[in-house]
């Protein structure tokens, strides 16, 4: 699953195949002293330095012709504080990992987002999220950091510890410095009933602000080609914990999500005209269910059909009328859309570069099949996107800039101001960073 490992020739590539670099050098530090020590000597060879996690990002912000740093011995959980509520984890611990020892010890994220590939540090760091009434992405939960700078010293930060660090470094986009520690919130462990069910896509769409205000997690997904979508509410629940059945699980998430998914997207590729059809079936594969089991069961879910995904922040009070317009490009552009539409909310956060910093947040993830041109659509879309002052997803495909961010975050230049005084001399730029942020 995981795209970290390079090819025999020194070529570093990226989970959806899209992104590709051949840095000077690699280094596995095993320790916070080791990768300070790399940082210093990359400045000693005049090299930028990016460290990469799992290659989940469509955009090339961890690709670097330099120093890459993989943290794959920086992982495990460093401490549990049961007074504080707290969880002090390494950065290159993957989700998976993480999600699976807190619920060993009994705890739980309160949110998370739909895949738990990717590391603590490469999901935070981007903005990862999943859906949610009153709670929001995974770097909201942070409570502390602790992270490399570009002077090779070890920097920690928290509300009350270096504050103005926090507020931006929770998702730096690798930008302010090489984060190696983070302390999340944790709950005790609880439970969850999703409940999953097709639903017209004019329904959803005129029920959409009670669909949301009634579910602690809603999300829906519509294919396109067809008046069909299909919906999933998350709300804790007193239990007890019925799971999907382990066959039922294996044909429903498996077979049809992913296998018969990964076939009809191979025929689609081949002969478009047939998408609309396949859409059709694929939008009635899944039938209702309802389940209860424990978070991470529930928020997350195998994604093995590879994808190129770009997906946009609009305010929550646009969604509708955002996914109409969407609907109405797709119908009338005759472009062949075989992944569905993904649909999800966030609470407004005070993170400087947060997608939901400071407004109340739909996203809309819209994917096309590894392999397959995206360029028109995303590019439709991207359209329909900005017109609503859309904040693209810092790891997904989008063509914004600087000046663009200037207008939708109203706090971005407390970030580049930050990022002046962290990393004057741009250690950690890469071409990436230096669209999205200004030289």
């Amino acid at each position: 699953m995981s795209s970290t490992a390079s090819g025999k020739n020194g070529t570093w590539r990226n989970w959806g195949g899209n992104v590709s670099a051949r840095p000077a050098r690699e280094v596995t530090p095993a320790s916070v002293d080791e990768l300070a020590a790399a940082v210093r000597r990359a400045a000693e060879d005049g090299l930028k330095v990016k460290a990469v996690g799992s290659g989940h990002s469509f955009t090339s912000i961890a690709a670097t012709d330099g120093v890459l740093i993989r943290p794959q011995l920086l992982t495990g959980i460093r401490d549990i504080d049961r007074e504080a509520m707290t969880v002090t984890v390494e950065s290159g611990t993957p989700l998976k990992r993480l999600n699976v020892a807190l619920a060993r010890e009994g705890l739980s994220l309160t949110n998370m987002g739909d895949i738990m590939e990717q590391t603590v540090s490469g999901a935070t760091s981007t903005g990862t999220h999943g859906t949610g009434r009153d709670s929001a992405s995974i770097a909201a939960q942070i409570k502390g950091l602790e992270l490399v700078t570009a002077d090779g010293s070890v920097l920690t930060c928290s509300e009350k510890e270096n504050p103005e660090v926090f507020a931006a470094a929770r998702i730096g986009l690798g930008a302010l410095g090489i984060v190696t520690a983070i302390t999340f919130a944790v709950e005790p462990v609880f439970l969850l009933t999703a409940r999953e069910e097709p639903m017209p896509f004019e329904r959803v769409l005129s029920d959409f602000e009670e669909l949301w205000a009634e579910n602690e997690h809603f999300e829906f997904y519509w294919f396109p080609h067809t008046g069909n979508t299909n919906t999933k509410r998350n709300n804790r629940s007193a239990g007890p914990e019925r799971p999907v059945p382990q066959l039922q699980s294996w044909f429903e998430d498996e077979f049809l999500s992913n296998g018969v998914f990964q076939v009809a997207n191979w025929v689609g590729r081949a002969v478009p005209a047939t998408i609309p059809a396949i859409a059709q079936i694929s939008s009635k594969a899944l039938s209702a269910r309802t389940y209860t089991d424990i978070p991470y069961k529930v928020f997350t879910s195998p994604r093995r059909v590879r994808f190129v995904e770009m997906e946009y922040a609009v305010p929550r009070a646009a969604v509708v009328e955002t996914l109409r317009e969407l609907k109405t490009m797709v119908d009338r552009s005759g472009l062949k859309v075989s992944f569905p539409v993904e649909v999800r909310t966030a609470p407004a956060d005070d993170i400087t570069l947060s997608t939901a910093s400071g407004r109340d947040t739909a996203y809309i993830a819209v994917h096309m099949f590894q392999g397959t041109p995206y360029q028109r659509y995303f590019t439709a879309a991207e359209r329909i996107f900005t017109a609503h002052e859309g904040r693209p997803h810092w790891g997904k495909v989008h063509t914004r800039d600087a000046e663009y961010f200037y207008r939708v975050y109203p706090r971005f230049a407390e970030f580049t101001e930050l990022r002046d005084r962290l990393d004057p001399d741009r250690r950690f730029q890469n071409d990436y960073l230096r669209r999205v942020l200004g030289a």
